[in-house]
């Protein structure tokens, strides 16, 4: 395992999962979150706490921040003690939110203002999987920073993809999380008909698992809405500010898009009636409120777990021509 010191800033539904990978595979590790309680369980496990973003900076190689939106991150980096004032030549800054990629570039160049380097890594696959070390990372930035910090990416996920330049991942990343929401929004409906149309839902569940129809968000996030926690740890005013960051990166290139202002009115729709904070599965309540249904199976977890093994990470290369 890498020799890095790490430095975590944001331990919530994902970051607190990372976070907890890294320190069972013995990688020194120092934290900083805004809730002493998340802290401190990380402190318990074996992790050092920091008193503010500068400090952490100061006693780590590497920081990462995982954190639940670009002004987040950038109030992080640039406040007097931020991480900004804590870094120094030869330091690494991996950002690990789902963030604008106009801001992991402009910060990402006052991070190297300073000698050290930067790289946004956004994860993807859910909470389950981050919590396993099964989750899949895009890592944009320069391909030495990303073989030095390659041994830290896979503790922290499996799939890792090298996707350019600082800010290609965070496009990508909300490029999948653009589809994610589609998926989420079209299986509400699909699965609404089902149940006015009389089918047995965990027939259904299996029938669409088997065939074309099938995505890895109908393996996950249908579970929890067949269930009825509808709890998959991701709420209505992310998919929104997801969802709104690619909305925003087509309209900027001029791409005439159908599809993503249709399904970003749907959120702020659910967001209105059942709170930004409200699980996005339910989502379908929208629709089960308008049938009088409540679309329900048997036999479904409340909450997704991996059961897959925890493998080496490893990096994932793009087909070239001529490749099979």
């Amino acid at each position: 395992m890498s020799t890095l010191n790490v430095g975590f800033i944001g331990l919530g539904n994902v970051g607190g999962q990372l976070a907890g990978n890294l320190l069972r595979h013995g990688v020194r590790l120092t934290v900083r979150d805004l809730d002493p309680e998340r802290v401190a369980a990380l402190v318990v496990a074996g992790a050092s706490a920091a008193a503010s973003p500068r400090e952490l900076a100061e006693r780590v190689d590497v920081v990462i921040t995982c954190l639940p939106s670009p002004a987040a991150s950038a109030a992080v980096l640039e406040a007097p003690d931020g991480v900004l004032a804590g870094l120094s030549a030869g330091k690494i800054w991996l950002e690990m939110s789902t963030t604008d990629a106009a801001e992991a570039r402009r910060l990402a160049a006052r991070v190297e203002a300073l000698g050290a380097t930067a790289m946004d890594c956004p994860v993807s696959g859910g909470c389950h999987r981050a919590a396993t070390g099964n989750i899949s990372i895009f890592a944009g930035g320069s391909r030495a920073a990303f073989e030095r910090v390659l041994p830290v990416l896979a503790v922290l996920g499996q799939r890792i993809l090298h996707t350019g330049p600082v800010g290609s991942a965070s496009v990508l990343k909300v490029i999948t999380n653009y589809l994610c929401t589609v998926h989420l929004a079209a299986l509400a409906e699909a699965l609404t008909v089902a149940k006015v149309a009389g089918l047995d839902l965990n027939m259904a569940y299996e029938g669409i698992r088997i065939s074309s129809g099938n995505s890895f968000v109908h393996e996950t996030e249908s579970q929890v809405i067949l269930n009825g926690s509808r709890d998959i740890n991701f709420t209505m005013d992310l998919v929104i500010k997801d969802v709104g960051l690619f909305d925003a990166l087509a309209r900027e290139r001029h791409v005439p898009l159908e599809l993503s202002p249709l399904v970003l009115g749907i959120f702020r729709d659910g967001a209105r009636r059942y709170g930004p904070r409200e699980h996005s599965p339910n989502i379908i309540r929208r629709l089960e409120e308008a049938c009088g249904v409540r679309v329900l199976g048997e036999g479904f977890p409340a909450q997704m777990v991996d059961d897959e093994p925890k493998v080496p990470g490893y990096e994932v290369r793009p087909r070239t021509a001529g490749s099979t």
